[in-house]
């Protein structure tokens, strides 16, 4: 019999911080994962000469103040140090059509000012208003995070924070008096989350955006499964066990409701606590039901999954400089209204195309170049009933219609230089992550489900002894900062909780 102090399910960006935190504190930790490589989203994979990355666009590594926890610090903590390249510009977005524009931002605070006030004369105050709330939404975040804190003093102190955190960013701009056309091209990263901006929580918007802007876009030299691999040693460098191909089939349950364990392969691995790195659907659908509260099943069904994708990945036999690209990240649009981009999403409304190359040139060999498209989708716009002998077509047809847009739009020929194509869709990621219709991060952050509301719950949902959750799905949302300081927190609060405290 199998005896851990932690067991932690799944292997994931918010499964390998929790099981390192926990690893380093002394215990005895196991991380099982299903597949044979770690990472979840954050992996690679190679086709011919290209080793493409498969999801991480580029990373806020750090937040928007000093005393709020980060991607950097974390790893830091963790004894990982991984090389990063920066980004010198933010992102380029394109509107077609009517009001249309074609701006690049600059990160840094007076540079994206700037930017902004060249594109939208008159607009700089009003952004400025805006980013001016990043400093008490700081405060207020790391004061929520403290392990008990009191919503009537969160009220009183950080006034700002509960009227930015409770509204829309839509509500939040138009408060600030921003402009229409410098709301557009603020807007710009909604598809990084996959909710429209009368929809998007500000708090949560905000975060990322400030972060982004404080900390250029950085990227790790060797894509993000150097990152996971790294996490993994670090694992290991404090005791743990990491085991791959090991897929948990059952959570094990005591007779009186405390989660004990996990089985795979038919074999048990009893622990004290139970780290689940996989949304909270599947591990209600690995358990006995009888041992699963009601309020938890109805939370889970209560929520929006979130958005998937379909991605495209193009190795090519020229340079980016050869093709004419110049910019690593480019938003093309048919509109500069998020909620019409979201709504057109399967017909150009929004997507994004990233060039390695452009950020890390030697990311392939001499005279070669990568393209990353990725095209949002939601729960549902996945074909129901296309059958398995139509499924090749569907992915080249999706891909020959963004291929001949993004040329088209940016005037470049890319099409005879193809030497790999791989295109994954919503049925990859459901393969490959095992969430329900491949949505990536769990969990829509919409606003009666947002950071603020998950925070204050986060005692009352899913009450299970001995059961703890971390990554995209739990409480701070989507995004590969969120899944880092979801599982530093989950790890610390497990930690506590194994030396007896509350």
């Amino acid at each position: 019999m199998e005896v851990f102090d932690v067991v932690v399910v799944g292997a994931g960006n918010g499964g390998l911080i929790a099981g390192a935190t926990v690893a380093k504190a002394g215990y005895k930790t196991l991380v099982l994962e299903k597949h044979n490589l770690p990472g979840g989203c954050a992996t690679s994979f190679v086709r011919g000469r290209f080793e493409f990355e498969a999801a991480l666009h580029e990373l806020c590594e750090d937040s928007t103040g000093d005393e709020a926890d980060s991607a950097r610090k974390i790893l830091n903590r963790l004894d990982v140090t991984i090389p990063f390249f920066y980004e010198k510009q933010l992102f380029r977005a394109i509107v077609k059509g009517e009001g249309g524009y074609d701006v690049r931002l600059r990160p840094g605070y007076e540079d994206f000012l700037d930017d902004m006030e060249a594109a939208v004369p008159g607009c700089r105050e009003s952004v400025k208003k805006l980013f001016d709330l990043l400093p008490v939404l700081d405060e207020a975040q790391v004061y929520m995070d403290k392990p008990i804190f009191n919503p009537a003093k969160l009220m009183t102190d950080y006034g700002d924070f509960v009227i930015t955190a409770s509204h829309s960013m839509e509500d939040v701009m138009n408060q600030c008096g921003i402009p229409a056309k410098a709301q557009s091209i603020l807007s710009t990263y909604w598809g990084y989350l996959g909710v429209p901006m009368d929809d998007m929580n500000a708090l949560h918007y905000m975060s990322m955006v400030g972060s982004f802007i404080k900390t250029p876009p950085s990227m790790p030299y060797h894509r993000s499964h150097e990152i996971s691999l790294a996490l993994v040693k670090s694992i290991q460098d404090y005791g743990g066990e990491v085991r791959f191909n090991s897929e948990v089939t059952k959570f094990l349950y005591s007779d009186k409701g405390a989660v004990i364990g996990v089985e795979v392969g038919g074999n048990a691995i009893y622990a004290k606590k139970v780290i689940s790195n996989i949304i909270a659907n599947n591990v209600w659908n690995r358990s006995e039901q009888s041992a699963v509260p009601k309020s938890a099943v109805k939370l889970a069904n209560a929520r929006k999954l979130g958005m998937t994708f379909v991605t495209v990945y193009l190795g090519l036999d020229a340079s980016a400089q050869e093709l004419g690209i110049e910019d690593y990240s480019v938003f093309i649009s048919s509109s500069a209204d998020s909620r019409r981009q979201f709504n057109e999403r399967l017909d150009y409304g929004m997507y994004v195309v990233n060039c390695l190359n452009v950020a890390i040139p030697e990311a392939s060999e001499p005279c070669t170049s990568m393209l990353f498209f990725t095209m949002p989708m939601m729960p549902g716009d996945f074909p129901e009933n296309l059958k398995p002998e139509e499924y090749k077509r569907y992915k080249n047809d999706f891909a020959e219609k963004y291929i001949s847009d993004y040329e088209k739009t940016m005037g470049v020929s890319i099409r005879e230089h193809i030497e790999e194509i791989v295109v994954a869709t919503p049925a990859t990621f459901a393969r490959y992550l095992d969430t329900p219709d491949g949505c990536i991060y769990g969990y829509a952050n919409e606003q009666w489900d947002n950071i603020v509301a998950r925070t204050v719950l986060k005692d009352m949902e899913n009450k299970v002894p001995n059961l703890y959750f971390c990554g995209g799905h739990t409480i701070r949302g989507g995004g590969y900062p969120s899944a880092y300081i979801t599982g530093a927190m989950t790890g610390e609060a497990v930690v506590k909780a194994l030396k007896g405290g509350k």
